[in-house]
C-alpha cells in the first residue's frame, strides 16, 4: 500500500497542469448523489420525469459535480492540502452513457497565505459540464 504524498507549495509553479481524471456518467452516479445529498428533484432519478423535463435521461445535480471536483483537486493536493474556496459554474448536462473529463492548471499563487488558485474544467461529449476555480493552501 502506497500513501499519497502532499503536494508542496514551493514546488507549484504557474501554469503548473492537474493530472487529467475521466470519470464514466452512470445512472448509479446521477442517482446516487442526487439521494446522498439529498437532492429528490425527479430529473435527477426518475427517467419518465426527466423526459418529460425535455432531457433525454436523468442528469447530475450540482452537488455531485461539486464532489466530483473536490475529488480531482484533493488527488492532486495530498492529504496536507486544505480546501479553501471552490467555486463552480454548470454548463452542458451529464447524461448517462457519456464521460466528463476535469482538466485544470494552477492559474494565480498566493504567497503570503501559501495558496494555490486552479482554474478547472469539465468536459463531455457536448461541451463543458463544468468549469471554476478553486483555491487550496498547501503545506
Amino acid at each position: 500500500m502506497t500513501s499519497q504524498k502532499t503536494k508542496r507549495f514551493d514546488d507549484v509553479r504557474l501554469g503548473d497542469a492537474l493530472p487529467k481524471l475521466e470519470i464514466p456518467i452512470t445512472v448509479p452516479l446521477i442517482v446516487g448523489g442526487a439521494i446522498a445529498t439529498r437532492d429528490f428533484f425527479p430529473g435527477h432519478h426518475d427517467l419518465e420525469a426527466a423526459r418529460a423535463l425535455g432531457s433525454p435521461h436523468v442528469f447530475m445535480n450540482i452537488l455531485t459535480t461539486n464532489g466530483l471536483v473536490q475529488r480531482f483537486v484533493e488527488s492532486w493536493a495530498g492529504p496536507g492540502g486544505c480546501l479553501k474556496t471552490l467555486k463552480i459554474k454548470l454548463g452542458a448536462p451529464n447524461y448517462p452513457g457519456d464521460s466528463m473529463t476535469l482538466s485544470g492548471q494552477v492559474s494565480n499563487i498566493l504567497l503570503e497565505e501559501r495558496i494555490v488558485e486552479l482554474s478547472l474544467q469539465g468536459k463531455n461529449s457536448l461541451g463543458n459540464h463544468v468549469t471554476g476555480t478553486v483555491r487550496v493552501q498547501l503545506p
